[in-house]
């Protein structure tokens, strides 16, 4: 018999069997919170369909039958719950009209050890202080489409896995390998002591022009601030060069997250050929 999973219909909002996605726009009760329950959620059929072909394990799924229909293929081989609901009944429960019409959930898994991060990759992106969970997951969709091996996040950043940052990054969050550096920004010495050159993204006069910083060779990390003060002056000592990105007269720099596409490109020039 063809294992897939099980579709199960849903007409009482209140139902206590759709807990895991009930009032996403209520703070105190959302799952993917600080101090919820610590679930990852994945809106509409690509973001879904990538957390379905993730590590993260799934806990179930909730959405309009046509949405669900559409995912059969992916439910195929899955042994969890798949909640089948109006519109209405779906608004009622979330807390706003979904466009998108299905959502997944998924349980998170421990977080990585970032001495393997590190010893395992080439070409990596350190966030300090980026709190700003749209740019957040821009950065991961950029970090995914121009080939970084993973991000390290210091001090002061926002989760990753927050409803909106896996949606911005269209999924590819759940696809970029990270972990947190807890003692920042003491914990950047792992990454000299792997080899890698440590290149500090900020606006400032004598920082090479990334175009020329060579980033495309060996093993490189590159720190990237906070959308607001940038760098700390921590971070920018223990860095082995600042590079800046030149701008036109009158522009001091770009949104962090346009940065870091550039920043990655020319970080992964040599392997996009």
């Amino acid at each position: 018999m063809r294992c897939v999973a099980r579709l199960i219909e849903v007409t009482d909002p209140e139902d206590p069997a759709v807990d895991d996605f009930r009032d996403l726009t209520t703070a105190d009760r959302r799952p993917d919170r600080p101090g919820g329950r610590g679930l990852v959620i994945g809106e509409g059929r690509l973001v879904v369909e990538r957390l379905l072909d993730s590590p993260y394990p799934l806990r179930g799924l909730l959405g309009e039958r046509r949405r669900l229909d559409a995912l059969a293929d992916s439910l195929e081989h899955l042994d969890v719950p798949a909640y089948v609901v109006t519109p209405d009944v779906l608004a009622k429960i979330v807390g706003f009209h979904l466009n998108r019409g299905v959502l997944a959930v998924a349980d998170r898994p421990p977080e990585p050890d970032p001495v393997r991060l590190i010893e395992s990759s080439r070409r990596l992106a350190v966030l300090e202080g980026v709190v700003d969970h749209e740019n957040l997951g821009a950065m991961f969709r950029n970090a995914a489409g121009l080939g970084l091996d993973g991000v390290l996040l210091g001090k002061g950043c926002s989760d990753p896995l927050y409803r909106r940052s896996v949606r911005v990054s269209m999924g590819h969050v759940l696809r970029v390998p990270f972990a947190r550096l807890n003692e920042w920004p003491r914990d950047l010495e792992l990454l000299g002591a792997a080899g890698f050159r440590v290149a500090a993204l900020a606006p400032r006069p004598d920082a090479v022009p990334v175009g020329r910083a060579g980033l495309s060779r060996g093993r490189v990390a590159v720190l990237l601030g906070s959308e607001g003060p940038g760098l700390s002056e921590g971070a920018l000592r223990a860095a082995d060069l600042t590079v800046g990105i030149p701008m036109a007269r009158g522009v001091d720099s770009l949104n962090v997250a346009a940065s870091a596409a550039i920043v990655f490109h020319a970080m992964s020039e040599e392997s996009l050929g």
